[in-house]
């Protein structure tokens, strides 16, 4: 079996942008050779109550829905949604003053893009 080519980076939650303090809330993951992507974010509200953020949680829970429409290619995710995976990656990992980031991207090899996607998520979100 042959190696794929995959990049990953880290959702994150930041409170204020001024602050430059996050937290890790998610992954996103993409393999264009396979047309593969796979998102998780794990919002944690108790966690995000003893942040001083100057978002409301429902404004947070918006964000993360259109996060992950275009991350997965769905209808309410609006034309963005409609790109190949890899433009859809690109995207979603710009640089943004926004309360949802991600790190640069990271790439790797891997015989297993689910349980490579799992560990990834286990080791630096959950």
């Amino acid at each position: 079996m042959k190696a794929e080519v995959y990049e990953y980076a880290v959702i994150r939650y930041v409170p204020d942008v001024e602050r430059e303090e996050f937290v890790n809330i998610g992954l996103l993951m993409m393999c264009k050779r396979r047309r593969w992507i796979q998102i998780h974010i794990e919002l944690d509200a108790e966690r995000m109550r003893h942040l001083r953020g100057c978002h409301a949680m429902e404004e947070i829970e918006r964000q993360i829905g259109t996060f992950l429409s275009v991350a997965r290619g769905e209808k309410r995710g609006g034309s963005l949604a409609t790109l190949p995976v890899e433009e859809r990656f690109r995207w979603l990992t710009a640089v943004k003053s926004a309360c949802l980031q991600t790190s640069r991207p990271h790439p790797g090899l891997t015989h297993d893009l689910d349980d490579t996607f799992r560990r990834l998520l286990h080791r630096l979100v959950l």
